[in-house]
């Protein structure tokens, strides 16, 4: 059958399994769309309103459904505003190809001012991306989005990026299509394996910190085995949060991790960099041991202690070291010494007010599967160590790309990828002004999304830092719409709170159908940063470490 390069693209995603495609159409995708419309009900076009939204709603969708998330933008401006999104899917590690339209094939490179044209699209997305191809003729189109899906599910999940021509889309083949790409996850080494269990088997206090690559490799079941085999406990990193549930008596968040780390003698750390926020290691000590599992080698140097490198898929690599723990003799429970621990993490988080109370009336209304995406606001970042997560693949941040405004369209792809879920967007009033607008997307699709924003009128963050650095601020303030007018503009129902009581029984009371727009008026708000990195100071002093001297515990 001959098919224009738009209706083999199509048809390859559906090959590939794809059930839904963000973007925006224009004049360089036309044959694209036009395949898309023959295609509704097979793959469904999801149309926001900015580029932007697009590659962060694939990102969403992706990490919180276990499926690929696709995005198809016009060239030059239309890329170039999609690639915020682009950057945090590469730092959290999510599986989302991004396809790019180009100027006519004739003329890349060649500088002659076609519309949408910038120099060197192809490096930019270079850049961003784990793979990049560009379709040069029609018959290109399906074997490459087969090649891109084979990338996607092998080594390090990352996005991938095509760039397609309008000519390409617009000409005829008759190429046939490819047989769905498999997943390929990379196996460690046995002699690692055997180097990391003979590790662990000698262990006094071992312990885990696994992260968003863990995360993304579903090795929950596994490391819970391992953990607890060797009663070790598992500190689990923001993009890990849910891969263990919270109420686990052995799993902690990284503030648990400073009272454990200092009694371990090895540490697991597993799909994760190991670094913090200024690039030291999570926890370093000479008498400590380490094993590095990761499928990145970059993320078993310096500045980390030297350790075992495993290199290879993080659940495939659990599940090897699960297997050979299988007849460790029985250890003395560590529940109780965790407890103690949870009990110091909470102490220390009672005293953040009022996001303690935000936190804990959004965690009572919420059912345990409901998706919560965390913005960079005040709330947002003290949820990343005080909210309770209990599923997996339900609790999103952005990772070290921090980008501020990527939450609420980044629900948006939550949303879709997962319509019988309740899913919340904790939104700033400062993030929220970058894409206020998509309100309409989550009308026209009828997303059950529920948009909190958080109202002071200013960057927070912003100010506090510049009040601790030049003792003043200067330009935080934000000038907010009203609202409520805003919500009525785009026909979503509205709700106002002003305390932590009536947001919880706002959110007690939210149906589980539709759009919501919930503004919660606060003020200034105690720094919750001591919390959530050791390098900053607290503001009070922290009750003593649960486990006393190191050497004191057997």
């Amino acid at each position: 059958m001959v098919l224009t390069g738009g209706q083999l693209l199509i048809a390859q995603l559906r090959r590939e399994g794809v059930r839904h495609v963000f973007g925006i159409p224009g004049v360089q995708l036309d044959w694209a769309v036009e395949a898309l419309r023959e295609s509704v009900g097979a793959v469904d076009f999801v149309v926001p309103r900015h580029e932007q939204t697009a590659t962060y709603m694939a990102d969403g969708y992706a990490r919180t459904t276990g499926r690929e998330g696709v995005s198809m933008v016009v060239p030059g401006p239309g890329v170039l505003n999609a690639l915020s999104g682009l950057a945090t899917a590469y730092a959290t590690s999510s599986r989302t190809l991004f396809i790019a339209g180009q100027i006519p094939s004739s003329a890349i490179g060649r500088g002659h001012g076609m519309l949408h044209e910038i120099p060197d699209q192809t490096a930019i997305l270079k850049s961003l991306t784990k793979w990049h191809a560009i379709a040069r003729t029609p018959g290109d189109v399906a074997g490459l989005v087969n090649e891109a899906f084979a990338e996607l599910r092998s080594g390090h999940p990352r996005p991938v990026a095509l760039e397609v021509p309008p000519d390409v889309l617009q000409g005829q083949s008759d190429v046939s299509l490819h047989e769905r790409a498999g997943f390929h996850a990379v196996m460690p080494e046995r002699n690692e394996i055997e180097k990391a269990v003979a590790l662990l088997r000698s262990a006094r206090f071992p312990v885990i910190q696994a992260g968003g690559g863990a995360a993304a490799a579903h090795a929950g079941q596994a490391l819970l085995e391992i953990a607890e085999r060797l009663q070790a406990p598992v500190i689990l990193t923001d993009g890990a949060r849910g891969l263990l549930p919270s109420l686990h008596p052995l799993v902690l968040t990284g503030l648990g991790g400073r009272a454990v780390f200092p009694h371990a003698d090895v540490v697991l750390a597993i799909g994760t960099r190991f670094l913090d926020a200024e690039a030291k290691p999570v926890h370093s000590d000479p008498k400590c041991r380490f094993i590095y599992a990761n499928l990145d080698p970059l993320h078993f140097g310096p500045p980390r202690q030297e350790g075992i490198a495993v290199m290879g898929d993080a659940r495939l690599t659990a599940q090897a070291l699960a297997a050979a723990l299988l007849d460790l003799p029985s250890r003395t429970s560590r529940r109780k010494d965790i407890a103690r621990v949870k009990n110091w993490c909470d102490v220390q988080i009672r005293r953040v007010q009022p996001q303690s109370d935000y936190v804990d009336a959004l965690r009572h209304a919420l059912p345990a599967d409901a998706i919560v995406v965390s913005e960079l606001t005040q709330i947002g970042y003290f949820a990343n160590v005080a909210f309770p997560v209990q599923q997996p693949s339900s609790y999103l941040t952005p990772g070290y790309q921090g980008t501020l405004g990527y939450g609420f369209p980044t629900s948006l792809g939550a949303a879709i990828g997962n319509p019988q879920r309740r899913v919340v967007s904790l939104n700033g009033d400062g993030g929220f002004g970058w894409s206020m607008q998509e309100l309409s997307t989550a009308v026209r699709y009828r997303l059950n999304l529920t948009v909190v924003v958080f109202a002071d009128g200013r960057f927070g963050n912003v100010q506090r830092i510049q009040r601790r650095t030049f003792g003043h601020e200067f330009c935080t303030e934000v000038f907010n719409p009203d609202f409520r007018a805003l919500a009525a503009a785009f026909g979503v129902p509205f709700r106002r709170a002003a305390s932590a009581t009536e947001f919880g029984e706002i959110m007690a009371t939210t149906p589980d159908q539709g759009p919501l727009l919930i503004e919660v008026q606060v003020g200034e708000m105690p720094s919750p940063w001591a919390l959530i990195h050791p390098f900053v100071p607290p503001l009070t002093p922290p009750p003593p470490n649960p486990l006393g001297a190191p050497q004191a515990v057997d």
